[in-house]
């Protein structure tokens, strides 16, 4: 309630830019359950973004591992979510979203603050494993929580103004890691551990429980602790794998085109980061505005023109690695993203009962997580035969997913309007 007042008193103040209030007013006519949830996103991506720029140089400088060990303990963290999520990671729907995400964001927090003392690589690897089986309920429990408190119809909205604070919280956190990497590497993991039991501490004290007693079936034969539940839905089973195979040419884009842009000799490592930098921004400033422009478009419509937008990012970067083709398939990708990451969510939301909502969800963080072990192998390897391959191949296989997707959405009945 507090919580909640003092951003109402804020809104009200007369001297703050017309855009700011009518922001603060998204979370003052929000449930506070949805409030929460859209902070906790923030805070995430906030300790991703302070944490992931800077986790090579503390694992080579600082914790003494070796460059060729460093992508291993980074497939550790992934491999974590991905061994955790089958067997809990729809336990939000078992035992309630408050204790899960009181729980998972304390163990990341602290795992992060761990990290900061540990050295070598087996140490390292065993904190990551434990800090991704931590993560692998934080991200469908927050999904379920915004769901549960808004009607339906707003959940395409909801889920935009959430990748808006998670793409604010990766483009504030990567400043503030430089910051504390001036005075130390590894002082980034407590920056990370620090947002993210600042989330806690939110929770702690702002949270309601969303997930109701009346909502959870008598059946205690099929528990909902794992996520095989989910995949016995068939819909779900398509929508998740023809979204995963546009998804993993999507990060094609993002993990070939720094390769792409240095051996061109357009842009130099660290414009690299200036242009992904960039990318998190037009999230930010304008993934709203597409939303609301959008709003009456049928998901079917939004799957077509989100995939046609991600062809046009190839066909840019096919003909051309300058540094206009560069910014333009960079901004496609992110027009892109801004049109499907808000839809999928949604469309997960509307194929699960009230009851098993963290449940899909966590049947779709493993196809999350599946496609960012896929991806960027898939991708490199392409680009390690041609240098244009990734974009060639990238073409057939966007097209191909957008249409099985937005067959896969029509026949699921999600091509209405929300």
């Amino acid at each position: 309630m507090y919580m909640r007042l003092l951003l109402q008193r804020v809104s009200l103040l007369p001297r703050l830019p017309l855009r700011l209030s009518a922001s603060l007013r998204i979370f003052t006519n929000a449930p506070l359950a949805t409030t929460v949830g859209l902070f906790l996103c923030f805070f995430v991506g906030f300790a991703d973004g302070v944490l992931m720029p800077f986790f090579a140089l503390w694992a080579e400088k600082d914790a003494g591992i070796s460059a060729s060990h460093i992508g291993l303990l980074l497939a550790c963290y992934s491999g974590g979510e991905l061994l955790a999520t089958p067997l809990v990671g729809g336990i939000a729907d078992r035992v309630g979203r408050r204790p899960v995400l009181l729980i998972s964001t304390a163990g990341v927090g602290l795992g992060f603050a761990i990290l900061y003392f540990t050295h070598g690589v087996w140490a390292s690897a065993l904190v990551l494993i434990l800090i991704g089986a931590f993560e692998s309920v934080l991200h469908p429990t927050i999904s379920a929580v915004i769901a549960d408190a808004i009607p339906a119809e707003q959940h395409r909205y909801y889920f935009s103004i959430a990748r808006v604070m998670s793409s604010a919280g990766r483009v504030a956190g990567p400043a503030v890691g430089a910051v504390l990497a001036l005075f130390s590497l590894g002082a980034v993991f407590l920056g990370s551990a620090l947002a993210t039991l600042l989330g806690t501490l939110i929770i702690a004290l702002w949270l309601p429980e969303t997930l109701t007693k009346n909502s959870i079936p008598d059946d205690e034969d099929e528990s909902l602790m794992g996520i095989l539940p989910a995949f016995r839905d068939a819909r779900l089973a398509g929508l998740l794998l023809w979204s995963m195979c546009l998804q993993i040419s999507a990060g094609w884009l993002s993990s070939v085109l720094p390769l792409y842009a240095v051996d061109a000799g357009t842009l130099t490592p660290s414009q690299i980061g200036l242009l992904f930098t960039y990318a998190a921004a037009l999230t930010v400033l304008f993934q709203l505005k597409v939303s609301s422009l959008l709003a009456h478009i049928s998901n079917f419509k939004m799957v077509i023109a989100s995939g046609c937008v991600l062809v046009g990012a190839f066909v840019c970067l096919l003909f051309s690695s300058s540094l206009a083709a560069l910014v333009l398939g960079v901004s496609l990708l992110s027009l892109s993203q801004m049109l499907f990451g808000p839809l999928l969510p949604t469309l997960i939301m509307e194929l699960a009962p009230a009851h098993a909502r963290a449940t899909y969800m966590a049947a779709a963080s493993v196809a999350a997580d599946l496609k960012d072990t896929v991806g960027p192998a898939a991708g490199t390897s392409l680009y390690a035969v041609a240098v244009r391959l990734p974009w060639m191949v990238g073409i057939p296989v966007a097209i191909c997913a957008t249409l099985a997707l937005a067959f896969n959405v029509r026949r699921c009945g999600g091509g209405k309007t929300p």
